[in-house]
């Protein structure tokens, strides 16, 4: 199984203006779908690739390794951190497009407690610092 991104399901076009990419597991079930029915994991990443806004892109991933706290989804900033999701139910859609854009608008790379939904309050897994560091601005001094 390939566990990486699906070239096949990315539009070119937000790949060049994300500031955020929102990764959903297309993978995950709930247990509540029937055995031969779309995964909720894949229910979840069409919806929100339906609602997805300039500046955010939407990738469906084959596994997040979560799979006890299914639906997952992470979100990711290129110059902040990143944040796992788990927990989610096919409706969190609204809910990763509002993280994603509390992350995008970030001054310090993180994203804010206020105003974040409450599932992803809830379900916050992980938070894993950006692979360049983030330097506080400190008056007189570049970062």
């Amino acid at each position: 199984m390939d566990l990486s991104t699906r070239p096949d399901r990315q539009d070119a076009a937000a790949r060049e203006v994300a500031n955020v990419v929102i990764h959903v597991c297309e993978t995950c079930r709930s247990g509540q779908e029937a055995v031969d029915a779309q995964r909720d994991g894949a229910v979840l990443a069409e919806r929100a690739k339906a609602l997805a806004t300039e500046g955010v892109e939407i990738r469906s991933v084959a596994c997040l390794a979560n799979c006890k706290r299914a639906l997952s989804a992470s979100i990711q900033s290129a110059d902040g951190w990143s944040y796992v999701f788990g927990d989610l139910g096919t409706d969190a859609a609204n809910d990763l497009l509002e993280g994603a854009r509390l992350l995008a608008g970030s001054t310090d790379g993180l994203m804010p407690w206020k105003g974040r939904p409450e599932s992803l309050k809830r379900g916050m897994i992980a938070r894993i610092p950006p692979l360049n560091p983030i330097l506080p601005n400190v008056e007189g001094q570049t970062s």
